[in-house]
């Protein structure tokens, strides 16, 4: 896995062109192109009564995402990538993959919201769809992001630095077997990586001591065999078992650990269904204050 061109997403939000900024490092594990992208809402130029199509609303839109794009552009150039961009009338989503695939890209970068100024950190209902259908990587980039700890301590995070610290947290299903080659990917930038595994409370709830401690046993060997693999690529990597509510305790120990990206496979046991109830996908990329990569 090679992350070598980018689908960069934006609504020209606080701190989009920092967000772009934040990817640029990405250069020296092999990125060499980003496709910038800006979606016009078609409800924002829909026809309205006695108005009729809005052409004029759409091309001033148009105008200023161009002219936008050409400056950063010129700051991509900077890192020494190639930089296009597209601005296109539609709907988000099937818009968003169209030019993925069109323009070959391994990656799509799009941004959050916050439901509040100091509660929780989401990502909207579009972004969760999207990690429900993309073909390749998708990372919700929180560039800025308020949040409220247990304490009631409110604090914003800042996100300028995605790779040193990635978090995978692992079920070692196929995508997270993917998980663990895009961190290899990611190695050059990589300072530690952390590789832990969640055992549920529902997988433990009825078993007995010593069912507990041979299951903690071999999850720790698994994941030291993953620490391992990593470390003959040259990255370094550190492995952490934990046991909890899956979700929370992926957030915690993000947290707890200064991890800077969380990445995910996407379709692990049960995807589907966690995904219309909520599951431990959907929930770390809806409260986790870091960026979140899922991998399909």
């Amino acid at each position: 896995m090679i992350f070598e061109s980018v689908l960069f997403h934006t609504r020209f939000r606080d701190a989009a062109l920092d967000c772009l900024k934040a990817l640029l490092p990405l250069a020296a594990a092999g990125l060499r192109r980003i496709v910038m992208v800006y979606i016009i809402p078609r409800e924002e130029v829909a026809f309205t009564p006695y108005g009729g199509y809005q052409k004029d609303e759409e091309n001033r839109q148009r105008q200023a995402a161009e002219e936008t794009f050409r400056q950063w552009a010129a700051v991509a150039a900077g890192a020494g990538l190639d930089a296009r961009w597209r601005v296109v009338l539609g709907e988000v989503n099937p818009t968003l993959l169209e030019i993925a695939a069109a323009e070959n890209c391994d990656l799509i970068v799009t941004g959050r919201k916050s439901r509040t100024s100091f509660e929780k950190i989401y990502v909207g209902s579009h972004v969760l769809d999207l990690v429900r259908r993309t073909p390749v990587p998708l990372l919700m980039a929180k560039y800025l992001a308020p949040y409220r700890l247990e304490d009631g301590t409110i604090q914003t995070r800042i996100n300028d630095r995605l790779f040193p610290r990635p978090l995978l947290a692992t079920d070692w299903s196929e995508p997270s077997r993917r998980g663990l080659a895009a961190l290899e990917a990611l190695g050059p930038l990589v300072e530690t990586a952390l590789v832990t595994h969640i055992i549920g409370r529902r997988r433990i709830a009825e078993a007995d001591p010593a069912a507990v401690a041979a299951l903690e046993d071999r999850c720790r060997q698994q994941l030291e065999a993953d620490c391992e693999h990593l470390r003959a690529a040259g990255v370094r990597a550190e492995p952490h078992l934990g046991k909890g509510p899956t979700a929370a305790e992926i957030i915690r120990l993000a947290r707890d650990r200064e991890a800077s990206l969380i990445v995910m496979g996407r379709t692990g046991k049960d995807w589907f269904q966690e995904y219309w109830l909520g599951g431990v996908s959907h929930r770390v990329a809806e409260m986790a204050e870091r960026p979140v990569l899922v991998i399909p």
